[in-house]
């Protein structure tokens, strides 16, 4: 039989048993939809976090510290000309972390203080919500996160052009903190930016620092040329003694605990599609009992074993290739509900919009293959049965 032959006949179930068919369809767009829920809910985790923590910079760069803070080692000015006689090294940025306190009108804060180069913040991928980042000239200019604005119970856009006075911290020879030595700047800051973030922070520039006595800044971000310089540049920073870690270990770590989360999820999205597929194999065996007489006259007819095997294959299939795409678009509708909900809870908390749920167009691609393979093994059983009835008995059965 031609294969357009064998198409429509196989197309009849559509007709003659159309709810059952739906019903057939819909138990195995249940089963993918589970999958592809759960598996985009592990992506779309995955990708929030991640784009959360990186930048482009971020990528190639190393944050250096000290090993022991009592020890001859500093990370002063000399260790960064140190740093930067190393080949593949792009730039050196220092970065001076003390907590500190905030003063705006009558309210007075307790927040850290990040005080470095401009370069820092693009370095950092802070998301800038109102304003923009400071300049390498702007000394006097500061950069806060919500979490302050909020804290001063004013909102964020209107902090724009405010001005705050600081009081820095000094730490003692352990790194603790020891509010009996402050230093407070001459002059007061003007914020001209404000950056998403949950902890009060304040950027300001350490050329505004420059009476500020200290030996040694908190750390150093050392910028490589390139990825693949990170390996090299590493060893030799930590071969002078000093510690040295990256975001790509982070990304690294965070990777392997999202693969296993996926796995575990797909298992979960599994289960459902199994409870499918025999819900399919049942239909396709019922097909078998209700058709036997059919196949007794095609056989009588002259029709072939195989043919009459391709015809429960191909039928079997298609049902698998539609349950697989009718799971894809329900597993995408579910998401986007769900994720629409959940950011309006956030929304109204004061929290911001995320995306939980992403699917790669290759994972797309491949449930929908696999459904249309389910749907082809639920087949071969009955399509095998099928192919040896014996054609007398086939025309006696009722």
């Amino acid at each position: 039989m031609r294969f357009f032959d064998l198409l429509k006949l196989s197309l009849r179930m559509f007709k003659a048993r159309t709810m059952r068919t739906l019903l057939t369809i819909l138990g195995m767009s249940v089963g993918i939809a589970a999958i592809i829920f759960l598996v985009s809910f592990g992506y779309g985790l995955q990708q929030t976090l991640l784009q959360k923590i990186t930048t482009s910079d971020a990528l190639v760069t190393l944050d250096v510290t000290l090993a022991k803070t009592d020890g001859a080692e500093k990370l002063d000015n000399a260790a960064i000309e140190a740093l930067k006689a190393i080949p593949d090294i792009a730039d050196v940025i220092p970065v001076l972390e003390l907590a500190g306190q905030g003063k705006f009108d009558d309210i007075t804060l307790d927040l850290g203080t990040v005080s470095s180069a401009a370069a820092l913040l693009k370095n950092e991928g802070l998301k800038i919500d109102f304003g923009r980042l400071f300049t390498q000239d702007e000394s006097q200019n500061i950069v806060i996160t919500a979490a302050v604005a909020k804290a001063f119970n004013t909102p964020p856009e209107e902090m724009l052009g405010k001005t705050v006075t600081l009081t820095i911290f000094q730490t003692d020879a352990s790194g603790q903190t020891n509010k009996n030595a402050s230093f407070e700047p001459k002059n007061a800051y003007t914020i001209i930016g404000v950056v998403s973030g949950e902890e009060n922070i304040v950027y300001l520039s350490l050329d505004s620092l420059a009476d500020f006595p200290f030996e040694s800044y908190t750390k150093l971000k050392v910028k490589c040329l390139s990825t693949d310089a990170l390996g090299g540049v590493r060893e030799e920073i930590e071969r002078r003694g000093f510690i040295v870690s990256s975001i790509s270990e982070t990304i690294d770590q965070a990777n392997k605990v999202f693969r296993t989360v996926r796995i575990v999820l797909m298992v979960f999205g599994l289960i459902a599609l199994i409870v499918s597929a025999i819900g399919m194999f049942n239909t396709m065996t019922i097909a078998l009992l209700e058709r036997t007489e059919e196949i007794g006259i095609m056989k009588a007819i002259g029709a072939s074993r195989g043919s009459i095997s391709m015809m429960f294959i191909m039928e079997s299939t298609l049902m698998g290739f539609l349950g697989a795409l009718g799971g894809v678009l329900l597993g995408y509708i579910e998401g986007e509900a769900l994720n629409i909900l959940i950011n309006l809870v956030a929304n109204r908390f004061g929290g911001e919009s995320v995306d939980l749920f992403y699917s790669p167009l290759w994972f797309i691609s491949t449930v929908i293959a696999f459904g249309a393979f389910v749907g082809l093994l639920t087949g071969i059983f009955p399509a095998r049965s099928a192919s040896r009835i014996d054609t007398l008995d086939a025309l006696r059965y009722k």
